[in-house]
């Protein structure tokens, strides 16, 4: 097994790879890609505080453990009724959605995280515009204008990838929104979250980020789009730990997926 990299050398890595101090960074990592390092989730975390400095902010995708999503499968004047027993959505204690990735929990639990009060778009952020980027987001269409996606876009941000799947680049939900597409699916959910005076429970309305805004048969248009943008642009790329990585620049990436989503889902 090869040797435990230090947080220092993983913060390396990730200079070679072009990380700057001062970044503004949304961030997507599988640790098992990354490989052995010390202090495992928490020297990640510890490297990318390092890499982008205190002037820097880090930006991660948190949603949120619902066991009770199943309910919003069933017609609408049922779902409250469903609800009465489900644990409510609580932004500083609910746990990350599971399938966002393992460093997801832990950054929302390194001191100095703070969140975004959202059952469904839930962000996490560290540095100099961490309040600036979740504070007071949209409740619905949480994705779209107004959201943290379309604020570390307009800081010059960049996405970071650490090997991560193809098809985890939140950003692209921002430009699902931007993309002039007719007909594009939306969705109601339905969640118990706390509220001022106890558990309340809220509607959500939203582009369908969970199976597409429109019908898509054949692999993930996610995916396509990230190839399409890496092969047409010159995205920095190397290893970290051992983790293929990537630098995108947020607002390129985001004009390549209206793009790619207006030449496809058009009639």
């Amino acid at each position: 097994m090869d040797a435990a990299r230090t947080t220092a050398q993983l913060a390396d890595d990730l200079a070679r790879l072009g990380v700057r101090r001062g970044d503004a960074l949304m961030v997507h990592a599988s640790l098992r890609a990354i490989g052995p390092v010390e202090s495992r989730g928490a020297g990640v975390v510890a490297a990318l505080d390092a890499a982008v400095g205190p002037e820097g902010t880090l930006l991660m995708t948190l949603g949120a453990r619902d066991e009770w999503s199943w309910v919003n499968d069933h017609p609408e004047d049922t779902r409250a009724d469903f609800l009465v027993d489900a644990e409510p959505f609580d932004p500083l204690a609910t746990p990350a959605q599971e399938d966002v990735g393992t460093l997801a929990e832990i950054f929302r639990t390194t001191p100095g995280t703070v969140v975004s009060n959202h059952p469904e778009g839930r962000f996490g952020a560290r540095g100099r515009l961490a309040r600036e980027l979740t504070a007071d987001v949209p409740w619905d269409d949480y994705y779209g204008p107004g959201s943290p996606l379309e604020r570390v876009l307009e800081a010059g941000g960049r996405v970071l990838r650490l090997g991560a799947d193809e098809n985890t680049v939140t950003l692209l939900h921002y430009a699902e929104y931007l993309a002039h597409v007719p007909e594009k699916r939306r969705v109601r959910r339905h969640r118990r979250v706390l509220g001022a005076n106890g558990p309340v429970i809220r509607v959500v309305e939203c582009l369908d980020d969970s199976l597409g805004i429109v019908d898509w048969h054949g692999e993930d248009y996610f995916a396509l789009i990230l190839r399409d943008y890496v092969a047409t642009h010159d995205v920095p790329r190397g290893l970290v730990g051992t983790a293929a990585s990537e630098l995108l620049d947020s607002r390129d990436l985001v004009t390549c997926g209206v793009r790619w989503m207006q030449t496809h889902f058009t009639p």
